[in-house]
Formats: structure tokens, sequence, C-alpha cells
């Protein structure tokens, strides 16, 4: 069975007109997850980086495993909020309104280089804020890996000279 079997799609939710893709019927398989994370963190052989960025919270969950099995720190990126110490913080776009991410301010030293982990590639939004702020304290991205990409929405546009992977195209 491939992965994109094993993705629930339930239509208009949030909202009338929207297809939602679900993850949750593959992160409940054993092997669906096995399978998703090891072909994420595939596309990451013969990258030289130091970090792994994940954004909340299902980046978290493809996000930490890579970094543990890469032997890599992993950096949370929160909602607006959430984090304790000094932040850099970004507004952006989403599919459905305007959201505030943040980054501890020490978390990522200028010089090192970090990829970017996901389950979602839509409008680019998350991803392209999460840039800014690596660049804004002197860091570099090398690659942005999602599971999945709804092409139709045009994130990759977003995104535009950066090396952007995925797994699963809708």
């Amino acid at each position: 069975m491939e992965l994109k079997d094993k993705i629930r799609s339930i239509p208009d939710y949030p909202e009338k007109g929207v297809m939602f893709r679900d993850i949750t019927t593959l992160l409940k398989d054993a092997e669906g997850l096995v399978d998703a994370v090891d072909q994420m963190q595939k596309k990451l052989e013969g990258l030289e980086f130091d970090l792994v960025l994940g954004p909340e919270s299902r980046g978290f969950i493809f996000g930490m495993p890579i970094a543990y099995n890469l032997k890599k720190g992993f950096i949370p990126i929160r909602k607006k909020g959430k984090l304790p110490a000094e932040v850099v913080s970004k507004d952006y776009s989403l599919e459905y309104g305007t959201a505030t991410i943040e980054m501890h301010k020490d978390a990522v030293k200028p010089g090192q280089k970090v990829v970017i982990i996901d389950d979602l590639l839509a409008t680019g939004g998350t991803a392209k804020a999460i840039v800014d702020m690596v660049e804004g304290v002197g860091a570099e991205v090398v690659s942005m890996n999602f599971l999945i990409e709804l092409g139709f929405l045009k994130g990759r546009d977003v995104l535009e000279g950066y090396k952007v992977e995925t797994v699963i195209h809708y």
C-alpha cells in the first residue's frame, strides 16, 4: 500500500470546498509512520547541515525522529507566546488566516546550516516565515522537506530559490 493510501481525505473541512488531508490515519499505522519518516530522511542523504527545525505541531512529529536518527539537534518553532526565553518572531499568512511563529533567539547561530521538516507544504507561508527567522539570525536553510505537498496552492513558488523536497503530491 502506498503512503498516500494511508492518508484520510475529509471533504469540506475546515470549511466548504476544502479537501483536508488527515495524517492521523498514517500516524497510527506503524509501518506507514516508519515509511514516512524513512522517505523524508532519505531526501537528506549527502546533505551537510547542523540542525533540524520543525514547526508546531506536526513538524515535531516528523522532525524529531529524523534529528534523532541523524544525530542532529532539534529546534522547535512554536506559536507565539510558548517559548520562555528571548525570541525572534515572524507574522505570516496561512490558508485560513494569519499567525505568528517564534524561535528562541539563541537557538540557531550565525553560519549554521539547517533543514526545515514539516508535514505539509500548502501556501508556503509557514516555511517562508521560518526561512526569514533563520536568515535573520545569520544562518542558512539548506533544505525544506515535507511529507505532503498541495501543489495547487503553489507554496513552492513562495520558496523559489530554496531546495524543497516532498514525498506525497496532491
